[in-house]
């Protein structure tokens, strides 16, 4: 059940940055307003993931793949630059959240 709130808190927390674009610095009320409501429903639901995740594990998860999702949603909808060495850099990130879970697989607690 940890990995399907850990899977919901990223999503809220892409959706609460993706607001915070949005929201043009709080000039726009809907946006500004849904960016604390996505951002408190996405810290509770990492808060349920780490009943049984680890904190290492589930954080950097939560980071990873949010910073990844952030990155395709820039690149797809606001016209964001999209260079080789972002790519690399975005997959070194997802190499990294990899070798995490995989070196807490080989050494469980």
């Amino acid at each position: 059940m940890g990995w399907l709130y850990l899977a919901v808190a990223i999503v809220f927390e892409v959706a609460g940055t993706t607001a915070m674009k949005y929201s043009e610095g709080f000039t726009r009320l809907t946006p500004s307003v849904l960016l604390f409501v996505f951002y408190a429903l996405a810290f509770a639901s990492l808060t349920l993931a780490l009943k049984t995740v680890d904190l290492s594990i589930a954080y950097a998860v939560w980071a990873g793949v949010g910073t990844a999702m952030i990155a395709a949603i820039a690149f797809l909808f606001f016209a964001e630059s999209i260079t080789p060495w972002k790519l690399v850099c975005l997959g070194l990130i997802i190499v990294g959240v990899v070798g995490l879970h995989l070196g807490s697989a080989a050494h469980p607690s």
